[in-house]
């Protein structure tokens, strides 16, 4: 079964763990979304975790009045681990157990605006490098002739795949950033046309009421003359 999401508002949420049949994302190393979440509204999500893992996430408000969002984290106890109120960014990492955790955006603040929001999942430890591992070591037999063994070729593709990974995330976290920072302009080119236009309204007025005022004046200069 392909990798599954789930997305549901907080009023449908009976239990903390998700009912038969939920959604939910795969155990991959990294993850990123982005949604949309309704004024008034609160969006949850559910991530499996094993003992002993790492759980890091990281979120941004990239559109919507104010830019800030409330964020809750809870453990698969159902107990608060992380809960961000009003802000526009933020990264948590939790070590985990094994469950389910629910982090949540709320949104219910706000009667008008809508939120765009991007957050991105990097979990460690979940027992795929592991494996990776063991499977290289079926081959590592009548090496000591080589001047390098496949356990040290190993440690250096490890590295140069964290390494990787970690580009990959800060590329993710930088086209968040250029989204956000576009919207925020395109938001302020918006005010500056319409308080421009605004303005020229204002002038083309008081020019006309100052043209009427002047010609008024010589008008009644002319009929106290005659």
């Amino acid at each position: 079964m392909g990798p599954r999401l789930l997305l549901v508002p907080l009023g449908c949420l009976a239990l903390l763990m998700p009912p038969p049949g939920a959604a939910e994302f795969s155990p991959s190393l990294d993850s990123d979304f982005t949604f949309t979440l309704p004024a008034g509204r609160k969006e949850c999500f559910y991530q499996p975790m094993r003992k002993e893992a790492s759980l890091e996430l990281e979120y941004q408000v990239l559109d919507g009045a104010g830019l800030d969002v409330d964020f809750h984290l809870l453990s698969p106890k159902g107990e608060t681990l992380v809960f961000d109120e009003r802000k526009s960014d933020g990264v948590h990492t939790v070590e985990t157990e094994d469950g389910d955790y629910m982090f949540c955006f709320d949104n219910t603040f706000s009667t008008i605006s809508e939120k765009v929001i991007f957050f991105e999942l990097i979990l460690d430890n979940m027992g795929e490098d592991g494996q990776d591992e063991e499977d290289w070591k079926k081959y590592v037999t009548g090496t000591d002739l080589l001047d390098m063994k496949l356990e040290d070729i190993l440690e250096s593709i490890n590295s140069v795949k964290a390494r990787l990974s970690k580009s990959v995330q800060i590329q993710t976290l930088l086209r968040a950033f250029e989204a956000r920072d576009r919207n925020i302009q395109e938001s302020n080119f918006d005010r500056v046309n319409f308080w421009s236009m605004v303005n020229l309204g204002v002038m083309v007025v008081v020019s006309a009421v100052q043209v009427y005022m002047l010609k008024s004046l010589f008008e009644d200069k002319r009929k106290s003359r005659t």
